[in-house]
Protein backbone atom coordinates (compact mmCIF):
# COMPACT_ATOMS: atom_id res chain seq x y z
CA UNK A 1 0.00 0.00 0.00
CA UNK A 2 1.20 3.47 -0.81
CA UNK A 3 0.14 6.55 1.08
CA UNK A 4 0.63 9.58 -1.16
CA UNK A 5 0.10 12.08 1.67
CA UNK A 6 2.62 10.66 4.15
CA UNK A 7 5.67 12.74 4.85
CA UNK A 8 4.41 15.83 3.04
CA UNK A 9 3.73 19.02 4.93
CA UNK A 10 0.41 20.82 4.86
CA UNK A 11 1.70 23.70 2.67
CA UNK A 12 3.09 21.17 0.17
CA UNK A 13 -0.21 19.23 0.02
CA UNK A 14 -2.14 22.50 -0.29
CA UNK A 15 0.12 23.67 -3.12
CA UNK A 16 -0.36 20.36 -4.89
CA UNK A 17 -4.14 20.68 -4.54
CA UNK A 18 -4.67 24.31 -5.58
CA UNK A 19 -1.42 25.20 -7.33
CA UNK A 20 0.83 28.17 -6.75
CA UNK A 21 -1.68 30.71 -8.08
CA UNK A 22 -4.43 29.30 -5.84
CA UNK A 23 -2.07 29.40 -2.87
CA UNK A 24 -1.24 33.06 -3.53
CA UNK A 25 -4.99 33.74 -3.73
CA UNK A 26 -5.54 32.03 -0.35
CA UNK A 27 -2.76 34.08 1.25
CA UNK A 28 -4.28 37.28 -0.17
CA UNK A 29 -7.72 36.34 1.18
CA UNK A 30 -6.27 35.53 4.62
CA UNK A 31 -4.42 38.86 4.72
CA UNK A 32 -7.53 40.81 3.72
CA UNK A 33 -9.65 38.97 6.28
CA UNK A 34 -7.10 39.70 9.01
CA UNK A 35 -6.99 43.35 7.99
CA UNK A 36 -10.78 43.59 8.01
CA UNK A 37 -11.03 42.03 11.47
CA UNK A 38 -8.38 44.38 12.90
CA UNK A 39 -9.97 47.47 11.37
CA UNK A 40 -13.43 46.44 12.50
CA UNK A 41 -12.23 45.70 16.04
CA UNK A 42 -10.55 49.12 16.21
CA UNK A 43 -13.66 50.97 15.03
CA UNK A 44 -15.63 52.13 18.03
CA UNK A 45 -18.64 53.35 16.03
CA UNK A 46 -19.60 49.87 14.83
CA UNK A 47 -20.07 51.13 11.27
CA UNK A 48 -16.95 49.70 9.64
CA UNK A 49 -17.40 48.47 6.07
CA UNK A 50 -14.01 46.72 6.00
CA UNK A 51 -15.71 43.30 5.94
CA UNK A 52 -17.04 44.02 2.47
CA UNK A 53 -13.60 43.80 0.85
CA UNK A 54 -12.84 40.13 1.76
CA UNK A 55 -16.37 39.12 0.78
CA UNK A 56 -16.00 40.75 -2.63
CA UNK A 57 -12.59 39.12 -3.15
CA UNK A 58 -14.17 35.71 -2.51
CA UNK A 59 -17.18 36.34 -4.78
CA UNK A 60 -19.26 34.56 -5.99
CA UNK A 61 -18.96 31.79 -3.38
CA UNK A 62 -18.45 34.27 -0.52
CA UNK A 63 -21.58 36.17 -1.51
CA UNK A 64 -23.67 33.00 -1.60
CA UNK A 65 -22.50 32.04 1.88
CA UNK A 66 -23.14 35.53 3.22
CA UNK A 67 -26.84 34.68 3.61
CA UNK A 68 -25.89 32.78 6.76
CA UNK A 69 -27.02 34.29 10.08
CA UNK A 70 -25.47 37.62 11.02
CA UNK A 71 -22.26 37.92 13.02
CA UNK A 72 -18.49 38.06 12.77
CA UNK A 73 -18.18 34.27 12.89
CA UNK A 74 -20.45 33.86 9.89
CA UNK A 75 -18.50 36.52 7.98
CA UNK A 76 -15.29 34.61 8.65
CA UNK A 77 -16.95 31.33 7.62
CA UNK A 78 -18.25 32.87 4.38
CA UNK A 79 -14.83 34.28 3.48
CA UNK A 80 -12.93 31.09 4.38
CA UNK A 81 -15.29 28.75 2.53
CA UNK A 82 -15.54 31.14 -0.43
CA UNK A 83 -11.76 31.40 -0.64
CA UNK A 84 -11.34 27.61 -0.53
CA UNK A 85 -13.93 27.07 -3.27
CA UNK A 86 -12.41 29.76 -5.46
CA UNK A 87 -8.86 28.49 -4.86
CA UNK A 88 -9.93 24.99 -5.94
CA UNK A 89 -11.42 26.44 -9.13
CA UNK A 90 -8.30 28.54 -9.76
CA UNK A 91 -6.13 25.45 -9.27
CA UNK A 92 -8.28 23.44 -11.67
CA UNK A 93 -8.10 26.21 -14.28
CA UNK A 94 -4.32 26.62 -14.00
CA UNK A 95 -3.81 22.86 -14.36
CA UNK A 96 -6.10 22.79 -17.40
CA UNK A 97 -4.34 25.74 -19.02
CA UNK A 98 -0.88 24.37 -18.27
CA UNK A 99 -1.76 20.99 -19.71
CA UNK A 100 -3.17 22.48 -22.94
CA UNK A 101 -4.48 19.74 -25.22
CA UNK A 102 -2.78 16.89 -23.35
CA UNK A 103 -4.91 14.54 -21.25
CA UNK A 104 -4.74 14.96 -17.48
CA UNK A 105 -2.53 12.22 -15.92
CA UNK A 106 -4.34 12.66 -12.57
CA UNK A 107 -7.79 11.88 -14.02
Amino acid sequence: MTDTGSGRSLPRRLRDAVGVVGLVYLVLCAALLGWALVVTAGDSSGESMAGVIPVLVTAPAGLVLLVLPDGAGMLVAAVVLGALVNAAIIGWCTRALRRGGRPDPMA
